[in-house]
Formats: C-alpha cells, structure tokens, sequence
C-alpha cells in the first residue's frame, strides 16, 4: 500500500517528515546560462529527485506528478503559477525499489516499481517491492487511489499510457533479453491483463541468434494503428497494432552502428505524421563522451516501411569562453535524454515546428525544424552545476545532469535534472 502525505517540510534523508508549514518559494539559483530563454522559476522539491513528468488540471488548478529518481516515492507540484511552483505532496514508494515511472491520461496515472540496482542506489542484499505497474485513481487529485496493478515478472522501464482501453509497457520477463513491447487492457483498470507482445528477433532467451543490445526503451508512441517503437540497438521500428494480438511490424531503421551501438542507440521517437516525419534520438551513456557519438535528428516516415534519415541536429557548442572540449571535460554524461514527448496529454504542447530535448551537461536544446532537411539550433538552457549530491549519479565529478522535459500548452518549459529540483522556462524567439 502507498501512502500519501501532505509535504511540509523535509529531513535530508529519503524520506520527508511532516511539521512546520509550507515554505516560501524556492528561490531562483544564480549561475544559469543560456540563448532566448526566459527562467520563470524554480522548485528545489525540498532535497528529492523529481524525474519524469506528467501535468493534470482540476479546475483552475495545474498539477504536475513527478516519479523520483534516487528517492522513493511520487511528487505532486502546484504549477498553476509558474512562476511559484510548489511541491505539496510526496507519495511514498516502498523501500529499496525504483519509482522512476510515471504517465497520465483519462484520469488514471501509470506508474512503476522496478529492482533498484547498486549503481542507482540500490542495496543488493536488502528486500524490495515487488516489480510491477500501479495503475492510479486521480479522481481525488491531490489522493491518487492505488486500484490495480500489473506483473510482468521483470518490471518495466517508460510505458505510455494514450487514455481508452490500452497500456503500452516496456515490459521485462525471463524469457526475454531486455525490455519487449507489451500491450495491456485497462478497460477494467482494477483488472488489467495482457492482450499482445512484439519483439524483434534475437531478444527471446530462446532465440538460435541473440542479440543482446535490443530493447524497448519506451515508451511506443501510437498513433492510431500504428505504434513507433524506440528498440535501442534493434532500431527505430514502425508496428501495426490494429490487431493487439497479432502485432505486425512494418519498418526499421537500424542507428547502430554507426552510432552509439548500445541498448540505447535508440531511445526516443516522436512521430509527426502531418509532416511525415519522426524525431529519433540516442541516449548518451558513458561519461565524459567515452563511447561513440550519440544521434539526434529527423526520419523521414512518408514511406513507412522504409523509413530514412533525413537529417542530424547540429551538435550543441559550449557557452561563450568555455574550451571547446567543455562538455566532455566538465563531468557526467554529454549527449540527448529525451524530448517533450507526452503530446498526448491535452495540457503538453503538439508542436510541430519546434524539438526540446535536454542534453544532460549539455542542458536543454531548441531545435526548429521548420524546414526538415536543416534543423537549427535556436535556444539553449544551461543551469548551474549542483551544490550537494542527491543520488550517487554522476559517478564522477558533480556535474549539471539535465534528464526530462514537458511543455504546457501556456509555454512554460519544465526541465528536470539529477541533483536538483525543476526549473521552470519560457522560450522567446530571437
């Protein structure tokens, strides 16, 4: 059972206590750089790790859920003012366990518990949740009700959940290598059951050829019938979904090699099917750029069981008098995370002319791609490095991490990061 609490104040530890009353808003830190970008505010999120987001209006009042990084547990914020954001309520998660997922749509949120590893802060030799996904109630927004939940018998990593009948997991099990696409009915959310899988091959355990860097990172975009599939080293692949028990993949576009040939050579893809295209990115992992460059860019889909690359994103440059080596040699990961992606919330921006995606060290990057063929860079964000450690990520020197990103519908840019709290932004042309 999770158990809410109204935020008040926190220990620095894990956990939060509650006495004292709601603090003033957090202020603005000094330092942060950047390139038509307007810092609205910020919320330190009193010592945790906010993670990915989701936003959710109830009246005049904009909610935003977010999953923890190197704690346990969910956040609810109050961003109807952005520029006073504030966090007033922490959902404890289970101990030792991963609480880093989170989706929301028709009412219901969708969240996980996963394994939590050493490298993350896990204790190896201690016990954990059991991993599965929790399907919530937001009918009582600031009290989400636990009312079912989901065992794959291996945990998830990003699942998308579009609202109606179906969730869609980056779901593991032991007969698989890594994460497979997994499709789940919700009609009775308080009894999910699985209607259809797809994996490319070589991820079956019991494959005569494995391949060993193919996995589903999540979440599938759908669109429709069709679901666009982030595969990691399996590449961006194109599935028909209108027969969730007979998923039929229809195209593939393989990124690695040349680039990143890891389990997250493909990591986010965002399809805009007016323009017949998909944003397509890597996950850079190694620290300090040891390991081959990372993608970003457009893919043409027009043609969608042949889809083509269509172009790169310009490499980001460092800030005005720093090295020209300054991202790889100021510490932790330098490379893309991922993009304002949860388009299918009413409340997060569909824009199609404009791509944020953060770039960890590299901070937050605009890219218009008004014109497809020559995407540009036209905003950048770069918050200061972090003054105490929340996690033990970056392993190491405490360097800027910036992980997630969501755009409302109001402008307001919300870009989480290890380390720290969530800065809120607005972009303003040139």
């Amino acid at each position: 059972m999770m158990l809410g609490r109204d935020f008040r104040s926190v220990a620095a530890v894990f956990l939060m206590s509650v006495f004292g009353v709601i603090a003033l808003a957090d202020p603005i830190p000094p330092g942060y750089r950047g390139k038509n970008i307007e810092v609205v505010g910020y919320v330190d999120a009193a010592g945790t790790s906010p993670f990915k987001m989701s936003l959710l209006q109830d009246g005049d009042t904009w909610y935003m859920y977010a999953s923890n990084f190197f704690h346990r547990g969910w956040s609810i914020f109050d961003v109807t003012d952005p520029t006073d954001p504030r966090m007033i309520k922490f959902i404890e998660g289970p101990d030792n366990t991963g609480t880093w997922q989170v989706d929301i749509a028709d009412g219901l949120m969708i969240t996980g518990l996963n394994r939590l590893s050493a490298n993350w802060g896990g204790d190896p030799d201690a016990p954990y949740a059991s991993e599965a996904v929790l399907i919530w109630s937001l009918d009582d927004p600031l009290n989400p009700e636990q009312i079912g939940s989901l065992t794959t018998g291996g945990g998830t990593h990003r699942n998308g959940y579009f609202g109606g009948r179906y969730m869609h997991l980056a779901a593991n099990h032991p007969d698989y290598r890594g994460e497979m696409y997994m499709i789940v009915d919700i009609a009775d959310p308080t009894r999910p059951f699985e209607v259809g899988r797809y994996q490319p091959g070589g991820l079956l355990v019991s494959d005569p050829e494995p391949y060993d860097r193919a996995r589903l990172h999540g979440p599938a975009d759908v669109r429709g019938d069709l679901a666009f599939l982030p595969f990691g080293g399996a590449g961006f692949i194109i599935v028909d979904i209108s027969n969730p028990a007979e998923i039929r993949e229809i195209g593939r576009l393989d990124f690695s090699p040349p680039f990143g040939p890891t389990h997250l050579s493909v990591h986010t893809a965002t399809p805009y099917l007016e323009r017949n295209i998909a944003i397509v990115n890597g996950e850079a992992i190694a620290e300090e750029c040891q390991e081959p460059l990372n993608f970003a860019g457009l893919v043409d889909i027009s043609d969608m069981s042949q889809p083509r690359l269509l172009s790169q994103f310009p490499l980001p440059q460092p800030p005005e008098g720093e090295p020209a080596d300054y991202f790889c040699t100021h510490g932790g990961r330098f490379g893309p995370h991922n993009q304002n992606q949860l388009q299918h919330n009413p409340l997060v921006k569909n824009q199609d002319d404009l791509v944020y995606l953060t770039y960890f060290n590299g901070g937050l990057r605009i890219f218009d791609i008004s014109t497809p063929i020559n995407p540009k860079e036209v905003g950048w964000f770069i918050p200061p490095d972090p003054r105490e450690r929340r996690g033990p990520l970056p392993r190491g020197a405490l360097a800027l991490q910036s992980e997630e990103v969501v755009v409302d519908i109001r402008g307001n840019i919300y870009v989480s990061h290890k380390n720290q709290g969530i800065w809120v932004l607005r972009y303003s042309e040139e």
